[in-house]
């Protein structure tokens, strides 16, 4: 079974088709904040006391093998194993200390620059064994790493199993576009639209986009289902979400845009914008470097 930390314990079951097999999962609407060991204490009904269970960040993207980290858990005897992987700067992550049995000796969560022990960080994938549900309080927002991790360590239950590959952090906008230009280059899109417009590709297009004339889609566009573009809009280096319409003479340079935003005629959005959800951008706004637009807000001007 796997937990993700953000989105709670799992309710439902779908039978898939043709395979026969059965997935529970749910999403659990937010109520009061739990940290990132709460919700997983949230599955402990579900989860048993029998198996041991993996726990997934919902906001990294990465190339893991996920049955390496199980055999090495099991092999060690671990109650508790981190994917760990290295970066250049570990200050922004958790970091470990590793010994050569793979045992991790102290785990240290954002430490200041320049004092983190290692440069091998917390990869944001877990096995975890029943009986660490019994160290998460119910009931109140508890921190995985900085409550659970080095208690678990202190106690020499804490394994690490380093991994190599592609690992991302999306969990920033620079790091989000950076991702989507990886995927977008390694699946290149290969179906056409006929429209005079021009697409540079790599582009990736959902179902139901509408292109208008003499409009510039590309590089590293990505448009989600139902995204509607006006003449001569010029779009590069962003992710449009669904349903979101962008009027005549636009211009999209390295930005984010939510679900069902409207932005308006000869409108400029620069390099790091996140325009939110249904938000307004009106006719002739221009947006400088780095504007964060909250959900469901107009800007006039």
């Amino acid at each position: 079974m796997a937990v993700n930390r953000l989105t709670g314990f799992y309710i439902k079951e779908q039978k898939i088709p043709k395979k026969g097999l059965h997935i529970k999962f749910s999403y659990d609407p937010p109520r009061m904040p739990l940290g990132t060991a709460g919700p997983v204490k949230q599955a402990e009904k579900l989860i048993g006391q029998k198996d041991p269970f993996l726990v997934l960040n919902g906001d990294i993207f990465a190339d893991l093998n996920y049955r390496e980290i199980i055999e090495t858990h099991v092999k060690k005897k671990a109650s508790a194993t981190i994917a760990l992987c290295r970066v250049e700067d570990p200050s922004r992550y958790g970091v470990a200390e590793i010994a050569d049995d793979d045992r991790i000796t102290r785990f240290i969560e954002k430490p200041q620059k320049g004092t983190a022990p290692s440069d091998l960080i917390n990869a944001g994938v877990y096995v975890l064994n029943p009986e660490v549900l019994r160290l998460i309080p119910k009931g109140r927002r508890v921190s995985m790493e900085r409550e659970i991790f080095p208690k678990l360590a202190a106690d020499g239950k804490l394994y690490g199993h380093r991994v190599q590959g592609l690992w991302m952090d999306v969990g920033k906008p620079e790091e989000y576009l950076q991702t989507n230009r990886i995927l977008v280059e390694a699946f290149p899109e290969k179906k056409k639209m006929r429209g005079k417009f021009e697409l540079r590709n790599p582009v990736a297009l959902g179902k139901g986009v509408s292109i208008g004339e003499d409009s510039i889609i590309g590089p590293y566009a990505i448009l989600g289902k139902n995204v509607t573009i006006g003449k001569r809009v010029e779009i590069r280096d962003s992710v449009i979400f669904q349903e979101t319409e962008i009027c005549d003479s636009a211009r999209i340079a390295g930005a984010i845009i939510g679900e069902g935003a409207s932005i308006g005629e000869e409108v400029k959005i620069n390099k790091g914008c996140i325009i939110a959800d249904h938000a307004v951008i009106r006719k002739g706004v221009h947006l400088k470097e780095d504007v964060v637009v909250c959900p469901a807000k107009e800007v006039k001007e």
